[in-house]
């Protein structure tokens, strides 16, 4: 009996020993799947596209949607969508599909910013102007702006019946969006909010406008949209104004939150102070640069502008020419069919002396370097005519992330192209590039400091104004305000010119070092052309991408 006993109780421990066993081994199965990872860059672009679906909003009322209750409910999907990505495993990825991780990290984390920090649906004012009327020389609107828009240059008049439905759908957006905002704008940031009223003033005047055009004065559905449109438009620009009178709160983020979108979201591997030590450098390296160019110059006849719409016209025909055939003739880049055109639909007109602002004050002397930043208008016509293979790259990428790209080569190529010889005809307007620089790098600074709180938007622009060389920012002050005002609702921007110079610079020396120590010769044509295809993406990226190296971003991903 005692045998049968001891053989039923070690039966019984064996059955009960297989059973924990095969529950230990379905426990770690299911977390194996819980935890699973993924090392297929197809699901990089899937979850790609899931996301951006994802951050256009719901509509409300039919505008997008941008209420707090929508935030709270959406954000655990938000956090789901995070997740994900950080659950696929890139190792052993080529550089490039690792770049393409990296962009779609950087947009989640400007989601995550804008939620807890920027909020320009609750601190902005201007984030609620709705009606555009030209496009951006970067691939997207400079600035925080919202998912329902008018874009008014896309638009043929007369139109067809299929453009007047859609012209009438984007203007339904406008009241409701108007009577949101009267809701979710409960911030307390003076200088945005009192600056940011021009911006909705001004959309009155473009609709008002927009319902004297012949293709649209009789018909009277879209004149009924539109002025309903305007009444909402004026409503708002009342409510603000009445409002502002109690805003006395700060418009910066702060140092340590700006540092944070710098590396996090622009991936700019940069903190507050090393933008601050940067652009000082840039400004007083612009100043000294320029006067001893006058010196040097100083025997040669001044610069004449131009004094007539003829002479003016002759002028930009002539610069256009020349900076085409610099480019192809002393293989700076390959010149593409597209860039003439690109260029010569933005040419520019002229304008008498007392009305020209900083940018056509140097444009009536010598277009070229102006023309030089318009670098941009190529990179855009690429992106229409030769989209980037890579889903994530093809269109603009989200809150401006491409500023340190877009806007900081097109300062840098300024200089460049001056360097490499564009102006041997003319010495005279190298001093209009160093002007230039000096320009950008005192507006970035006061950005920067406004940014830190440290001063007012209006003090701001007392460093733009003042150390700009020869009082040119003196001239008008609509420029002043508005460039001002866009760096302030978008950390970083101001900088990105001269610091985005900085990092092309930066990359263009460690690529032309790399050609140096395998005994190959520099063409800037390589460098340049290899930029092109790489798209507009953060140059950090490029930087990458191009060398093979990431020893400049370990700011960023250590």
């Amino acid at each position: 009996m005692k045998t049968t006993t001891t053989l039923l109780s070690f039966v019984a421990m064996l059955l009960m020993s297989c059973q924990t066993e095969k529950k230990e081994s379905t426990t770690e199965t299911s977390t194996k799947t819980e935890n699973f990872t993924s090392n297929e860059y197809q699901d990089l672009v899937s979850l790609f596209k899931e996301w951006r679906t994802f951050e256009n909003p719901p509509l409300l009322d039919g505008a997008p949607d941008y209420t707090s209750e929508t935030f709270d409910k959406r954000w655990p999907r938000f956090k789901e969508l995070q997740a994900s990505l950080q659950a696929i495993d890139t190792t052993n990825w080529s550089v490039e599909n690792q770049v393409d991780w990296m962009i779609v990290w950087a947009e989640m984390n400007g989601y995550d910013f804008n939620h807890r920090i920027l909020k320009p649906w609750v601190r902005d004012p201007a984030f609620y102007k709705a009606v555009w009327t030209a496009k951006s020389d970067v691939p997207a609107h400079e600035g925080p702006t919202n998912h329902g828009t008018t874009e008014l240059w896309t638009y043929d008049f007369p139109l067809s019946t299929e453009e007047r439905s859609r012209l009438l759908s984007d203007l339904n957006k406008i009241t409701p969006l108007n009577t949101q905002a009267k809701k979710n704008l409960t911030g307390n940031a003076r200088d945005l909010w009192v600056t940011g009223i021009r911006d909705i003033q001004n959309q009155s005047v473009v609709l008002t406008e927009l319902k004297k055009k012949d293709a649209v004065t009789n018909d009277a559905e879209l004149v009924a949209v539109i002025d309903d449109a305007i009444a909402s438009t004026n409503d708002l620009v009342s409510w603000l104004q009445a409002e502002s009178e109690s805003k006395t709160g700060p418009s910066g983020i702060g140092k340590d939150n700006y540092t944070w979108y710098l590396q996090n979201v622009h991936l700019v591997p940069l903190t507050w102070e090393d933008e601050v030590m940067i652009l000082k450098r840039e400004l007083a390296r612009a100043w000294a640069s320029l006067k001893l160019e006058e010196h040097r110059n100083r025997n040669l006849p001044e610069l004449v502008a131009a004094d007539s719409p003829e002479a003016y016209d002759k002028m930009a025909d002539a610069s256009a020419k020349s900076l085409i055939n610099f480019l192809e003739q002393q293989d700076i880049v390959t010149v593409k069919p597209y860039f003439d055109p690109a260029l010569r639909e933005h040419l520019g007109e002229f304008i008498p002396k007392e009305t020209r602002n900083f940018f056509s004050i140097g444009e009536h002397y010598d277009a070229r370097p102006l023309y030089s930043h318009f670098y941009h208008w190529f990179e855009l016509a690429r992106m229409d005519i030769e989209p980037h293979k890579s889903e994530i790259r093809k269109g603009p990428l989200l809150y401006n992330i491409w500023d340190s790209r877009n806007e900081g080569t097109a300062t840098a190529v300024e200089e460049m192209f001056m360097q490499a010889g564009l102006y041997d005809d003319s010495p005279r307007t190298k001093e209009i590039v160093y002007i230039m620089i000096a320009q950008r790098a005192a507006r970035g600074l006061g950005s920067l400091y406004a940014h830190a709180n440290e001063m007012t938007m209006e003090e701001a622009g007392g460093i733009h104004s003042e150390y700009t060389p020869r009082g040119w920012m003196k001239t008008e002050k609509e420029l002043l305000i508005f460039e001002q005002h866009l760096y302030l609702r978008q950390p970083g921007y101001g900088s990105s010119y001269i610091t985005g110079k900085y990092l092309l610079e930066a990359a263009l020396a460690d690529y032309a070092r790399q050609k140096e120590l395998q005994g190959e010769p520099f063409a800037p044509k390589d460098f340049f052309d290899t930029l092109n295809s790489i798209g507009n993406i953060p140059i950090s990226l490029g930087h990458w991408q191009m060398t093979g190296s990431k020893d400049h971003l370990k700011i960023i991903t250590e």
